[in-house]
C-alpha cells in the first residue's frame, strides 16, 4: 500500500508549534511519565542526531517547542510497548526516511503509515524487539492496540501536524497540552485551569475544596492533578 500523498510534508519554520519553546526538558519529561535522563538522551545525545526537537540550552529558561513535546509523546508510547531504548532510535531513523519528512512522529502521516513502514522495516531487518508495535488483521498492518489508543490521545491540525495532545497520566481529569491555549501549558478541559496554577494553590496550603470552586474545577478532577504531581515530584 503506497504512503498517504494528501498530507503537507513540511512545517513551516515560524509556527508557533516549533517556534516557540513551552517546556524545559525536566518539566516535559514529568508531564510525560519519562525519566529525565531518557528525555534528555533523545534531545540533546552525546554521539548522535536528536530525535526530539529541543532548542539549545538556556539556563533555566524553556527549550522544548510543542512540535519536541509531541514527539516526545510519540517515543513515551513507543517505550511503553516494550521498545528497548537501544532500537527506539533506528526505528525513528526508519520512519523519518520512508516517510520523508523531518519531524515525522509529529506528523499525522505516522498515524496513516507509520504502522506499515515500522512492520515492513522490523521483517527486512528480523527487529524482533519491534514487534510489540504493530499487527496484522485481515491483511492489514495496524499499530497494536497499546499503541493505537495512546496516538489517539493526539489531535492533528489541518494541515497535518499534531495540534493538541492528551496526557494519559490522569484518571479522572482530562489534561491537555495545546499550543492555542494557556501558552501551550497542560490545562484541565473542565474549567479550562492551567495545572501549575492548581498544584501551587495546593502547595500553598488550600484546600481541595477551595481550588475546586476558585477555578471551577470538579473537586476528584483536582485531587487527581495533585496526586500525579505529587508522583511525578517524588
Amino acid at each position: 500500500m503506497p504512503l498517504t500523498q494528501d498530507i503537507p510534508t513540511d512545517l513551516p519554520a515560524d509556527d508557533p508549534r516549533i517556534k516557540r519553546p513551552v517546556f524545559t526538558l525536566r518539566e516535559a519529561a514529568g508531564y510525560l511519565g519519562l525519566p529525565n535522563s531518557t528525555l534528555h538522551s533523545w534531545a540533546r545525545p552525546a554521539h548522535a542526531d536528536p530525535i526530539v526537537t529541543c532548542f539549545p540550552a538556556r539556563g533555566r529558561e524553556a527549550t522544548v517547542p510543542f512540535i519536541g513535546f509531541a514527539e516526545a509523546y510519540i517515543l513515551s508510547v513507543f517505550r511503553r510497548a516494550g521498545v528497548p531504548l537501544q532500537r527506539i532510535r533506528p526505528a525513528v531513523a526508519a520512519l523519518s526516511k520512508e516517510i520523508g519528512i523531518a519531524h515525522a512522529l509529529a506528523s499525522e502521516r505516522l498515524y496513516t503509515d507509520g504502522a506499515e513502514v515500522l512492520y515492513d522495516y522490523a521483517t527486512e531487518h528480523d527487529e524482533e524487539q519491534l514487534s510489540g508495535l504493530t499487527v496484522v488483521r485481515t491483511g492489514q498492518r495496524e499499530f497494536a492496540e497499546v499503541v493505537k489508543d495512546y496516538l489517539k490521545r493526539v489531535t492533528y491540525g489541518t494541515d497535518g501536524w499534531a495540534s493538541q495532545v492528551r496526557l494519559p497520566a490522569y484518571e479522572h481529569a482530562d489534561v491537555i497540552v495545546d499550543p492555542s491555549r494557556a501558552f501551550g501549558m497542560p490545562l484541565v478541559v473542565h474549567g479550562g485551569a492551567r495545572v501549575e496554577d492548581l498544584v501551587d494553590r495546593f502547595k500553598a496550603g488550600d484546600s481541595l475544596a477551595d481550588i475546586a470552586d476558585d477555578f471551577g474545577v470538579p473537586q476528584p478532577e483536582v485531587e487527581d492533578v495533585v496526586r500525579v504531581a505529587t508522583r511525578t515530584a517524588a
